[in-house]
């Protein structure tokens, strides 16, 4: 296998890296000596199969009005970037409990030009009056569902202004051109669909605030169920101004007005301002890569918890029972194990670089992560953290992060991808409404409590300015050649690094068909716990997790919503999480 170094050599290769050279050129000598010869010649063989260009158009995500959006764009000579701002303005009116124009997001884009990787960090930020007690009352934090529904957990909305960025570098068709879909769909209604009508009527609190309620109550009094028609002119009106203004029509203006006004309502009001909405910008970010098998999986860097995805594929490179496939138990007992080393790490150092040191490159150092690797056969309760290269002294961490996301994936004509996951943070955000949206409250996903009981500062402690740790992680997979072979991504909470390593694991490592990579059960483990999809586990492979020490229980996380594709055979391979209700759409 040549160095990974070389792989910006061939044809104006640019895959940007934050890993050094020679630790890249390790794992992937490490990564060669832990893997068999017959499953290296399989998966030779099936990234030999990437020989002429991944080209679309191809559209995973998580409603079919979203995809039917995004379609439409690719088919008059849009981008991928444009499919994407499309697809994001559906959601965020029929999906609403996930994502939409008041949260935030990261994008993942694939040039095939030139195959450059570029991230956009669409995160939120906190106001420039936050303060690391932001959730602090009476010199107590907060329980945590009293935050959320609180003014104080919205941030500045970064999804609009990263898509604006990322369209304006990379689009085609005029941005005014993009609404058409969502614009129709929130004037003249929607059908409400059984995941949207089952949030409208369960029991997240924020789906009984004033502002929810308003929106989700019909003329009679009750609420709408499955199979009802929902408008919402306020929504079409907003992404009108949208659609002539850019992102600005909501940074500034009427907009972002509303947007501050609701914060400041109580109980508990925030403090964001026009100000804090107007001052946020979009960040463009490297590619953090490393190699898996005969491939390189690129995720975004910090705040995002990406690259703690690539230290578990290569602690696996390192335990030979992860190779034998969906049908072991000793290959789900060893996923396990790897996940709570990997959580433990990433809880405690993942923060906004721009305020902590992440150890990004010391958490994927070949010797550490061998050094890690080597604990997961015999942990009986949670992992500890270890103490990578170039690791600062943080205090332990006090976030959480409930559900409320999603995630799709765009190739257009070109060649060109976007791996996108894109969130409100819990279930309608903070339940608080502007312009027939949801506003985030993305602030929640700080550490409530800032400082360990030595007063030594959280990784994500809050900071005014600060963006919060997210589990969003996107993701690109390239070849060896740096050429695009597919992308995928989940919604999840915490759960999203388990969701997508899952699916790495089983489509490229197991060589699973895509779909049947992402309905695989999923197993959780962070923590002392094992959260699992019980029903999905046969009685034999969970006798032998319990033999190893893993029992597992039912899985309290948010499910997932794995969305994405890999390029097999000339075709895409393509799958939409039969846990949501999302399609995967080739024409």
């Amino acid at each position: 296998m040549r160095a990974y170094s070389n792989l910006s050599s061939n044809r104006r290769r640019k895959i940007s890296l934050t890993l050094t050279t020679a630790a890249v050129g390790a794992f992937l000598l490490t990564g060669c000596a832990a893997t068999s010869v017959a499953e290296q010649t399989a998966a030779e063989s099936a990234a030999a199969t990437v020989q002429a260009p991944a080209r679309g158009p191809f559209v995973s995500a998580a409603n079919p009005l979203a995809v039917d959006a995004g379609m439409k764009v690719l088919a008059r000579g849009g981008s991928a970037v444009d499919a994407a701002v499309a697809i994001q303005a559906v959601l965020g009116l029929v999906e609403p409990q996930s994502s939409g124009l008041g949260g935030g997001a990261f994008m993942m884009v694939y040039d095939a030009e030139t195959a450059a990787l570029t991230v956009y960090d669409g995160r939120e930020t906190a106001p420039a009056s936050a303060t690391p007690e932001l959730f602090y009352e009476n010199g107590r934090p907060l329980p945590f569902v009293d935050a959320v529904l609180s003014g104080r957990s919205t941030g500045a909305p970064g999804a609009v202004p990263m898509l604006a960025l990322a369209q304006k570098q990379h689009g085609t068709l005029p941005w005014s051109e993009l609404f058409g879909d969502a614009e129709t769909l929130a004037q003249d209604g929607f059908v409400v669909s059984p995941r949207l009508a089952g949030m409208i009527n369960g029991n997240a609190p924020q789906a009984k605030t004033r502002w929810a309620t308003e929106y989700f109550t019909k003329p009679d009094g009750t609420r709408y169920v499955a199979g009802d028609v929902l408008k919402n002119p306020a929504y079409a009106e907003t992404v009108r101004t949208l659609a002539r203004e850019g992102a600005a029509g909501l940074q500034t203006g009427p907009l972002a007005e509303a947007i501050a006004a609701a914060v400041a309502e109580g109980p508990r009001p925030g403090a964001l301002t026009t100000a804090d909405i107007a001052a946020y910008r979009p960040l463009v970010r490297e590619a953090v890569c490393g190699p898996y098998k005969v491939y390189v999986v690129c995720v975004p860097p910090p705040p995002s918890s990406g690259a703690s995805i690539l230290q578990l594929l290569a602690m696996g490179e390192q335990t030979p029972d992860l190779n034998q496939g969906a049908q072991s138990p000793a290959a789900w007992a060893a996923f396990a194990q790897l996940q709570r080393l990997m959580y433990a790490d990433r809880d405690r150092y993942f923060g906004d670089t721009a305020f902590v040191t992440v150890p990004v490159a010391g958490l994927m150092d070949p010797t550490y992560v061998a050094e890690r690797a080597a604990l997961a056969p015999a942990l009986r309760g949670a992992a500890p953290f270890g103490t990578p290269p170039g690791a600062p002294r943080v205090g332990a961490d006090a976030t959480r992060e409930p559900a409320g996301t999603s995630h799709f994936v765009v190739v257009d004509a070109k060649g060109n991808a976007v791996s996108m996951t894109t969130t409100v943070e819990s279930l309608f955000g903070s339940g608080r409404m502007a312009g027939g949206f949801f506003l985030n409250n993305q602030l929640t996903d700080f550490s409530l409590v800032p400082t360990a009981a030595d007063g030594t500062p959280a990784a994500n402690a809050v900071a005014a300015g600060k963006r919060p740790r997210s589990s969003m992680s996107p993701v690109i997979v390239l070849d060896r050649e740096g050429r695009l072979v597919g992308a995928l991504g989940s919604p999840g909470g915490s759960s999203i690094l388990a969701y997508n390593a899952k699916a790495l694991i089983a489509a490229l490592g197991w060589g699973l068909p895509v779909q049947e990579a992402f309905d695989l059960p999923n197993i959780v483990a962070k923590g002392d716990g094992f959260g699992a999809d019980t029903e999905g586990f046969s009685e034999a492979i969970q006798a032998g997790m319990a033999e190893r020490g893993i029992v597992l229980r039912p899985n309290t996380s948010e499910n997932s919503g794995l969305h994405g594709a890999l390029w097999r055979n000339g075709r895409w391979d393509g799958g939409a999480d039969s846990r949501r209700e999302g399609v995967a759409r080739t024409q």
